[in-house]
């Protein structure tokens, strides 16, 4: 596995009536996963033109660091089960520092 910094660009469109509820589970979703190890930030920004997208900015250590993320039990309780539910779209991009 790459031992290099992964960063994370995830997209969300959150569907109509639910931002609220997304923006009260994230609350928990993004402390829980800040605190991981191997989690360099996690920061959490909504659209100037359009309150419901969510632009989340993650870093992390490694690719491991990543796969600890993915597979925690807060991500798939929190995110998975619960979030992504209530998006009407989500792009997630993986990416690499160039310079």
């Amino acid at each position: 596995m790459n031992e290099s910094a992964i960063y994370v660009y995830a997209k969300w469109e959150i569907k109509e009536g639910k931002l609220d509820a997304v923006l009260q589970i994230l609350k928990e979703a993004s402390q829980k996963s800040s605190e991981e190890k191997g989690n360099l930030f996690y920061k959490i920004h909504q659209s100037k033109t359009d309150e419901n997208t969510l632009i989340l900015f993650e870093g992390y250590e490694n690719e491991s660091a990543v796969e600890f993320h993915r597979n925690s039990e807060h991500y798939q309780n929190l995110v998975v089960k619960q979030i992504i539910p209530l998006l009407e779209n989500r792009e997630v991009i993986l990416m690499n520092q160039l310079f």
